[in-house]
């Protein structure tokens, strides 16, 4: 897997990694992250098609995401004390 760029967010860190006809997509807040894989295809083969494909809706679906996970974590803790 090598690392093909990145996507610049103010709060995210997403990374782009290219594969054996795929693509991953890495994004990461904190100590938590999330991986998106995207089949390599005629409108998806470069970069700039991810940039395009990772929009701001997707973004903030992912910032959601993220809110969930932190939640499902600190509920844990609270578990176990």
């Amino acid at each position: 897997m090598r690392i093909i760029g990145s996507i610049p967010h103010p709060v995210l860190k997403i990374t782009v990694f290219q594969l054996n006809m795929k693509f991953a997509v890495k994004f990461e807040a904190g100590m938590m992250e999330q991986t998106y894989k995207i089949r390599e295809s005629d409108s998806i083969n470069k970069l700039s098609d991810i940039d395009m494909l990772v929009d701001d809706q997707f973004k903030d679906q992912v910032l959601e995401q993220f809110k969930e996970m932190a939640k499902i974590l600190g509920d844990a803790y609270q578990r176990l004390n």
